[in-house]
């Protein structure tokens, strides 16, 4: 189950859907072992890098929220916050995600114990300020920018009324995290050959995991990029896409 989300969510989830064996948090940057309840492969973001990405954010009014193992950090609830605090609202407590708002996030980072991020999103509604942010992204050392040129849309609801929130954004890993490395790992562990593996994603952070699958599965909603690499496409989330795929190919 490799998932983009913080590891305490994906584990609620997994819990869900009876998944009890291994899961890949934060688009690949660790692979943990749930029976045995240990990290099989991290690749994780340090403290000093992610203290120099918050003052570039910071310096820049760039909005960004933080990935860790059990939260997100933010200063405010927008773009993809607003719709994961939407998702919140209809969970039980023990199902929420995690949502961390914090004043001065560089200081609160500096002096908490915590030294492993898993990622970092950054979000703008307007393409050409979203395009700037890119650029200066692209200038820090030893980190991947995920390459995004469309939109992100979510529908949340308040009270009876349909609110849109559309927003450009990327994701910020450390070097070399994708979610199939990530799955790679897992594969030399099982004894997995390439061929054998399925792999389904809708977004384009799961491009690599679709392009190296024996059989890379798009959902019905995803990005057009991603369509196009799939080597099969099935319904969307809302119509049980990943269901039909399992029972048509598994």
């Amino acid at each position: 189950m490799p998932l983009g989300r913080v590891s305490s969510s994906i584990e609620n989830i997994a819990n869900e859907i009876g998944a009890n064996k291994y899961y890949i948090s934060g688009n690949g940057a660790m692979l943990y072992d749930m029976e045995n309840k240990k990290i099989i492969y991290e690749n994780y973001i340090g403290k000093k890098k992610i203290l120099e990405l918050v003052k570039l954010c910071d310096e820049n009014s760039i909005y960004y929220n933080i990935y860790t193992e059990d939260s997100v950090i933010t200063k405010s609830l927008n773009y993809n916050v607003a719709f994961y605090n939407y998702e919140n609202s209809k969970k039980s407590e023990s199902k929420k995600t995690n949502i961390n708002l914090i004043e001065d996030v560089y200081k609160y980072i500096e002096e908490s114990n915590v030294e492993r991020f898993l990622k970092v999103t950054i979000c703008d509604s307007d393409k050409v300020i979203f395009s700037s942010i890119i650029r200066k992204l692209k200038l820090v050392e030893d980190i991947d920018v995920l390459e995004i040129s469309h939109m992100s849309r979510k529908t949340i609801k308040y009270g009876t009324t349909p609110i849109d929130i559309a927003y450009f954004y990327t994701e910020i890993t450390n070097k070399d995290v994708d979610k199939w490395t990530a799955l790679e790992e897992l594969m030399k562990l099982k004894n997995i050959k390439k061929e054998e593996v399925m792999a389904i994603g809708d977004n384009i952070n799961d491009k690599t995991m679709i392009e190296n699958a024996g059989l890379g599965i798009a959902m019905g909603q995803s990005t057009p990029k991603l369509i196009e690499l799939a080597k099969n496409v099935t319904s969307d989330n809302n119509s049980n896409g990943v269901a039909e795929a399992i029972n048509k190919h598994i």
